[in-house]
């Protein structure tokens, strides 16, 4: 296959000997824009022009499967299958924070009916993992979520997507990178700050410094980037062991359960029920990483929906009895908001078992670190494939297969949060990018599925839009109409009714334009609309300052886009676009040259 993009011409062989030696500019701006001043400044002047295309140009499967790889020079090595998927999504996402959300959900929102609210919050995750599935088998690619949105909503909505969930997995690897430390503190008998360095003149926040997550974190980079095979094994079998811990608390916990803490299931009602579904969804946060190995597993449309639906329900099905469990334990309003499980133990007169419950934070927190860098840097690959990032980032090494350049570039930049910023600052990050993301992804499949181009009517594409827009917008006045109400519920009338007509609009209105070929979401659109809906509610219950994080981001994201992604990302465009009109012309000349030949024979 014919290599594309700006650093893709004839003189290739002695650009990829030049990076065994070391990096040179054409590594980082290869395009014709950065060529010199002069090209830039011309690029600057065309921003207009250039937007545009980009805003409106979206990409197509066989681009995203074929020749984006193609710009990695190597492929990546398939040696994953559904066995490692289902233990890689369990180790993504059952990290510490079940044993940390649970107690503040029980305590501060819905009591014993904690088991519920995780139910909900399941399987409000289980609509995006379906949306997610459809996606990864007919697309499997390392860009994941970043592809199936250049796909179907363009360029720029896939790079402010992914500029954002990258930010969220940088400060979401280095707060796990800290919180190991602490854990590993406990299980040694230590406090979590006796293991880092205090340095006075940083300031507070900035000064424990902490040279052991760093150090977990280079570990885990060294493994992901010499074998994914090897890293998958190590992944199920820590996944494994920290699967044992949690029946052990299970077991341990329900010897001393007590059927009377359950006699105010609900102390807060339906309310406090949802508000804790709302907090314990990001339990549940971190599927999405799977979905960037799809180049690296045997037969995806197998695999994959065995992997991520698999995964997602051992899961739902692990935090739904492991709170249920520690309401047996004690009384709801007794239940430590920090450290639920430990106190649980201690209450019972089980002080050892807090060594254990550490324990299984510690394997836990290994797994997700692992998942966290290896999904950021596919989703980094293959955004660099796109020139939205400096090419050399999409290298992939023909020795391991794996993308060590963007591993090594993620994990400092993890390193570098994880060694000076503390965890309260860490927690405070939390941004709205992964719900940001799904309710793209369920916007996007519903566009896959309405809308072809050249063969839907403008008519069904304005419908379809029309009715998406209804969608949204209700979802959002629901969600606004959850956080200003505290009682009222004439509000949720409206915008329910809107939602729902707007889906029923959409189902009987609107043509289907495409069939899955792997495999499919089930009751779409309403299962893509309920995504969307959900993804939103929760977005209301997220604090002011995370949203003021998320647009002071995401305006960063839009100079760097407009300064250099948008200009780099249009040449490479445009250089491929030629060269396969060359190929097409090529291939033309070449069937001519065939059927003349044929026609002289039969002369």
């Amino acid at each position: 296959h014919k290599m594309v993009g700006g650093s893709d011409n004839g003189d290739q062989a002695n650009t990829i000997k030049k990076r065994c030696c070391g990096c040179n500019k054409a590594d980082f701006f290869p395009e014709e824009s950065f060529q010199n001043w002069g090209n830039y400044a011309k690029a600057l002047r065309e921003t207009k022009t250039r937007l545009k295309d980009r805003l409106l140009t979206r990409s197509f499967d066989q681009l995203e499967l074929h020749e984006m790889r193609g710009r990695s020079q190597h492929e990546m090595k398939k040696t994953l299958n559904w066995f490692d998927l289902i233990w890689f999504g369990v180790g993504a996402i059952m990290g510490a924070g079940v044993f940390v959300l649970t107690g503040q959900a029980a305590r501060e929102y819905s009591g014993p009916a904690v088991l519920i609210s995780y139910l909900i919050s399941g399987i409000s995750a289980l609509l995006s993992v379906l949306c997610y599935t459809e996606f990864s088998t007919e697309l499997p690619v390392a860009g994941g979520s970043f592809a199936y949105l250049r796909v179907e909503l363009g360029d720029f909505i896939a790079f402010i997507a992914a500029g954002n969930i990258l930010f969220e997995y940088i400060v979401a690897g280095a707060s796990v990178a800290r919180s190991w430390t602490s854990y590993f503190a406990t299980l040694c008998n230590h406090k979590p700050n006796d293991f880092r360095i205090n340095v006075s003149f940083l300031a507070e926040n900035y000064n424990h410094l902490d040279p052991i997550a760093v150090g977990i974190s280079i570990a885990i980079c060294v493994g992901a980037s010499l074998s994914m095979k090897g890293s998958a094994r190590f992944n199920s079998v820590a996944t494994i062991l920290h699967i044992g811990v949690v029946i052990f608390i299970l077991v341990a916990g329900l010897t001393k359960a007590n059927p009377a803490n359950y006699a105010n299931f609900a102390p807060y009602g339906i309310r406090g029920i949802l508000k804790g579904s709302a907090m314990l969804f990001f339990a549940y946060v971190g599927f999405d990483g799977v979905a960037t190995l799809g180049e690296e597993i045997k037969n995806p449309g197998r695999d994959i929906p065995i992997g991520l639906i698999g995964s997602m329900l051992i899961i739902i099905t692990t935090y739904c009895l492991l709170s249920a469990t520690l309401c047996l334990m004690q009384p709801y309003s007794g239940v430590d908001p920090d450290a639920p499980f430990t106190i649980a133990f201690q209450a019972t007169g089980m002080n050892w078992a807090k060594f254990i419950v550490a324990f299984g934070a510690l394997k836990g927190m290994t797994t997700v670190l692992l998942a966290n860098i290896v999904g950021q840097a596919r989703y980094f690959t293959h955004i660099a494939r796109t020139h939205m990032a400096p090419p050399i980032l999409a290298v992939i090494s023909e020795k391991t297969g794996t993308p060590v350049n963007a591993t090594v570039i993620m994990t400092v930049a993890n390193s570098i949060v994880a060694l000076f910023t503390s965890l309260d600052v860490l927690a405070n990050l939390l941004s709205i990018a992964t719900l940001f993301i799904f309710s793209l992804v369920a916007i996007a499949l519903i566009v896959r599925r309405h809308y072809v181009s050249g063969e839907t009517s403008e008519t069904d594409r304005n419908k379809l839009i029309g009715f998406l827009v209804l969608i949204i917008l209700s979802s959002i006045g629901t969600a606004i109409y959850w956080a200003a109400s505290e009682n009222g519920w004439f509000g949720y009338v409206i915008t329910v009714t809107i939602w729902f007509s707007a889906t029923l609009g959409l189902k009987l209105m609107v043509k289907e334009a495409r069939k899955p070929k792997v495999w499919g979401v089930p009751l779409v659109p309403w299962l893509p609309s309920a995504s969307i809906a959900i993804n939103v509610f929760i977005m209301g219950s997220i604090d002011g300052p995370s949203f003021m994080r998320f647009a002071v981001w995401t305006v960063l994201l839009l100079i760097y886009y407009l300064f250099v992604g948008l200009h780099a990302s249009y040449d490479a465009a445009k250089e491929s676009e030629s060269e396969r009109k060359v190929d097409a012309t090529e291939a033309t000349n070449i069937e001519a040259g065939v059927t003349n030949i044929e026609a002289g024979g039969r002369t």
